[in-house]
């Protein structure tokens, strides 16, 4: 098996990143008509910036919010206004479903994508692949395009504006990449792109890791504050660049097959990827036996920024046995990447590890407390 190693062909991060998007643009040869496709904060944040940088780089740009969903129902609707718009590149700016969206348009119209994340909440911009979810917010498919984004910018002025439970959740996303990472690596299995794992994904899987414990609890006070220090900067390269490569270029295991099963759940869809992410990051620790010390490790964190570490976290607090089936049994469906794991999981081990994670959860909460 050859060895794959994905990445964006410009990574560009900074205060006011979104002044030079423009000329970035530029600079690799993407010329308009631009189909910029926004979430609702992005174009009331960055109205004018996008004049101001297009006017001034000659790309001719059109803007189309986002429905909310990334659905195939919105990617139909966005391919036709892009089609109608004659786009030649596609710019998402927005929230993860934003970005995944825009990938999904730009890869099949064949057209260059540009990602500009305007919160820290997930892994999701530099990869190549989506994530759709049905109208009623259930995962349904992955969708793996055959490159990565041509530009991430990310502006780190922006992100410090957002709500600081964004980036907490862009933590959650990132703190199961190395769990997921290694687990991969050791079993030899395929990653997204179908090739076997090199030694620098790892290595910034791992980075990724030490990031999060050294300057996560700092981070989220600067995004507390809406100020841009060092150690947001760094935490944001964290979620955004070091976990989307490490996931990407390692794989992924059964942390995001729990978050899955969880969206099976009508109870946990207010709670953010990354916050139900966090959690499976804990289901995983659980089914694969790892020690005490290193749980507790993650427990240690989680709590520190505000993540998920029991049921009732993720809008569950009642977990019935219905549900714990359903959210099991979508967890181990074919095809989902706790099969990665290496030993045959089946869904009664899954409910098993969550029912499980949940009770070293509410222990740890209660020993805190007391």
């Amino acid at each position: 098996m050859l060895s794959v190693f994905s990445a964006p062909s410009r990574y560009t991060q900074g205060v006011d990143a979104t002044k030079s998007l423009g000329a970035e643009m530029e600079r690799i040869g993407l010329q308009g008509p631009a189909l910029v496709l926004a979430g609702r904060s992005a174009a009331a944040q960055l109205g004018q910036v996008w004049r101001q940088t297009f006017g001034d780089s000659g790309i001719a740009y059109g803007v189309e919010a986002f429905a909310g969903e990334c659905s195939h129902r919105e990617i139909e609707r966005v391919k036709t206004v892009a089609a109608a718009a004659k786009a030649a590149v596609i710019v998402g700016a927005g929230g993860g479903k934003v970005l995944d969206t825009a990938r999904a348009v730009a890869a099949e119209l064949d057209l260059p994508v540009v990602n500009c994340p305007t919160v820290a909440s997930s892994d999701a911009p530099c990869s190549a692949l989506s994530v759709l979810y049905d109208e009623q917010g259930v995962v349904v498919d992955y969708r793996v395009y055959g490159r990565n984004p041509d530009l991430v910018l990310v502006d780190t002025r922006v992100i410090a504006n957002a709500p600081p439970r964004l980036l907490a959740a862009g933590m959650g996303d990132a703190l199961a990449t190395v769990f997921e990472a290694r687990t991969c690596v050791e079993g030899r299995v395929k990653n997204m792109r179908g090739g076997a794992s090199t030694q620098s994904a790892l290595a910034l899987a791992e980075l990724c890791y030490r990031t999060l414990l050294e300057d996560g609890r700092t981070a989220m006070d600067a995004a507390t504050n809406r100020a841009v220090s060092p150690a947001l900067e760094r935490l944001v390269e964290a979620n955004t660049l070091l976990s989307g490569l490490g996931f990407e270029s390692s794989g992924l295991a059964a942390a995001h097959s729990v978050h899955n099963g969880l969206t099976a759940a009508g109870g946990t869809h207010p709670y953010y990827h990354g916050e139900k992410v966090a959690f499976g990051t804990l289901v995983q620790l659980v089914l694969e036996g790892k020690p005490t010390s290193l749980i507790q490790e993650v427990l240690a964190f989680s709590t520190s920024v505000g993540l998920p570490i029991t049921l009732a976290d993720v809008g569950l607090p009642s977990c019935g046995d219905e549900a714990l089936e359903r959210i099991s049994r979508r967890s181990v469906a074919p095809g989902e990447t706790i099969h990665n794991e290496p030993f045959e999981v089946s869904s009664g081990a899954v409910r098993d590890a969550i029912v499980a994670a949940d009770a070293i959860g509410k222990r740890w909460k209660l020993e805190r407390n007391s």
